[in-house]
């Protein structure tokens, strides 16, 4: 694999890092940012919000939402908390009530795929960019290695948190459940794509298409709609429905939600990732997609994407040749760090770029996206469907952790994560904001023994006087030198006269810049620009007339954006954005 050196990537990065002072905080006081333009902007509406409160809500709090003209949309067993639906007009008052601790829009989610037309054309919200073509591959060609594994995860149940399931030969579900709409059928194709890259066995293609652990058992939720949109409300009911189930003795082991939206608040107060951590600790593993914004650069990963504790996936893209060394960071992988934490990730990539897994008959996807349904073998019939995305990428780490569990139950979802950052495979550059640990490599996963008491993504800072970048140093957070930051991200360290600070800091003199303005007066997100007109190196123009550098070259192989192309051997942010997942 190949992508831009570290060095040059990380100045493209440090604008991520400055927010305005504002988004950093989080919010103003109990009430999200967001929660506050909503009321603002619509104040005759109806707003639907997330509260999370101190104590359990009582029958004060919720006599107050009703007092208000309010009414409970979701009451949570995950987190202190409730769905509501209130006039504008009287949200304002809810903060007022010592018991509430955060008041957040219910965000908007959508799952984490991309379409492609029939001519190669990429399409999002109506508009298409020429994107280089890779060749569509089953599962088992994106990781050849899972050829030499012999567990299919038999007797591990996973949740698949999505658009539901449609009936396929490939996949009987151990059961089905639906918050959004009284059925739970897939009437989008999102959610049976991700399902059978988890469980699928292949049957209607003579193994072809099978997916990571065909011997797990598949509980399939619908939290998203016929066009794979919904709300964070239902995601988080859709999580309560797991932690339901596992009180009834299901023994649920592993979570995918391949959706996400884009991060507005802090993770400690984010309600998503407060219910995605909290099903974490009750003993299951969550995976979830990075989310596919890797075209507007770094900063871009989703929600609950951005929690510390999670398994976040990016996709990688397989060119269908068989040969790894020529694998790329999917361009619309989404790139750390998170925005507002600062959390490194993703954690790991796996193959997500043009992936066959099974069709939904009938559906959003199989009527508006027809082209890209996939006949298999010696079939007469339309059965299976290509879909790109971290979606995919995520599927297919939840299908290793079932294979995982499978050989050892008694795994924590910490271990879980550890091992498989630990044991991906170290690739040739090290822009750990794309790939985190490197690529998902099954086989050696399972090989590894080491456990881990926690294992929370580390945090990134930049050091003001010197410009240098702190990473937090996983043999501290995660109790041994064994996970140190070097062994997980590049099987050996990176930091050459840097030194651990007395937090905990790993600092390296590597990471400096000297030339242009790297901040200049621009802003991330405040009005849609990533960065403004600043100068990266005193030659040539970041982005504001669409080139990189001022001849357009990527070093010697090929443009970047000169002329609106693609490199061949790599784009680091060339071509998506978050669309269905």
């Amino acid at each position: 694999m190949k992508t831009t050196p570290f060095r040059a990537i990380i100045g493209l990065l440090v604008l991520a890092l400055s927010a305005p002072a504002a988004l950093a905080a989080g919010g103003n006081g109990r009430m999200s940012d967001r929660a506050l333009a909503a009321i603002e902007n619509n104040p005759n509406e109806m707003v639907n919000l997330i509260v999370t409160y101190g104590q359990r809500p009582g029958k004060a709090d919720l006599d107050q939402v009703k007092k208000n003209g309010g009414a409970v949309r979701h009451a949570y067993g995950l987190i202190k908390g409730h769905a509501i639906t209130i006039p504008a007009r009287a949200a304002l008052a809810l903060a007022n009530n010592p018991n509430v601790e955060r008041v957040s829009l219910d965000e908007p989610v959508t799952g984490a795929s991309i379409y492609y037309t029939a001519d190669g054309q990429f399409t999002l919200t109506g508009a298409s960019i020429a994107v280089p073509e890779s060749l569509p591959s089953s599962v088992r060609e994106g990781q050849p290695e899972l050829a030499s594994v012999p567990y299919t995860g038999a007797g591990v149940r996973v949740a698949v948190l999505d658009t539901g399931f449609k009936n396929h030969g490939d996949v009987a579900p151990l059961g089905t459940y639906s918050i959004v709409g009284s059925k739970s059928d897939d009437t989008h194709g999102h959610g049976n794509h991700v399902a059978a890259t988890v469980v699928g066995n292949g049957s209607k293609s003579g193994g072809l298409y099978a997916g990571v652990a065909p011997g797990a058992e598949l509980f399939a939720v619908r939290v998203l709609d016929d066009v794979g949109q919904g709300l964070t409300s239902d995601v988080i009911a859709g999580l309560d429905q797991v932690l339901q189930r596992n009180a009834d003795h299901w023994h649920i082991r592993v979570v995918n939600m391949s959706l996400g939206h884009p991060v507005s608040e802090s993770a400690d107060v984010d309600p998503l990732v407060q219910a995605a951590e909290a099903i974490w600790d009750s003993g299951v593993v969550v995976v979830c997609s990075a989310g596919n914004d890797g075209r507007d650069g770094y900063g871009t990963v989703t929600s609950p994407g951005n929690s510390r504790k999670v398994i976040t996936v990016g996709s990688m893209t397989t060119w269908g040749d068989g040969d790894p060394a020529n694998d790329i960071v999917s361009t619309f992988s989404s790139r750390g760090p998170t925005r507002i934490d600062r959390f490194v990730k993703p954690d790991l990539i796996a193959h997500g770029n043009r992936l066959i897994s099974i069709n939904a008959a009938r559906s959003y996807l199989e009527k508006n996206f027809p082209e890209r349904l996939i006949q298999a073998p010696g079939s007469s019939k339309l059965d299976y469907y290509q879909l790109s995305g971290s979606s995919m990428a995520a599927a297919v780490v939840t299908g290793a952790v079932a294979l995982m569990l499978e050989k050892d139950p008694s795994l924590t979802p910490d271990t879980v994560k550890a091992r498989l950052m630990r044991s991906a495979r170290k690739v040739d550059f090290a822009d750990v904001f794309a790939t985190g640990a490197g690529v998902l490599d099954v086989q050696a996963a399972l090989a590894l023994n080491w456990t881990a008491a926690q294992a929370p993504s580390p945090r990134v800072q930049r050091d003001e006087a010197s410009g240098r970048m702190g990473f937090e140093d996983t043999s501290i957070l995660w109790g041994h030198t064994q996970w140190a930051l070097g062994y997980l991200w590049s099987d050996g360290y990176l930091w050459s006269d840097g030194g651990v600070d007395a937090d905990g800091y790993l600092w390296s003199d590597g990471y400096l810049w000297s030339d242009g303005y790297l901040w200049s007066d621009g802003y991330l997100w405040s009005d849609g620009y990533l960065w403004s007109d600043g100068y990266l190196w005193s030659d040539g123009y970041l982005w504001s007339d669409g080139y990189l550098w001022s001849d357009g070259y990527l070093w010697s192989d090929g443009y970047l954006w000169s002329d609106g192309s693609t490199t061949t051997d790599n784009t680091v942010l060339a071509d998506d954005s978050m669309a269905i997942d």
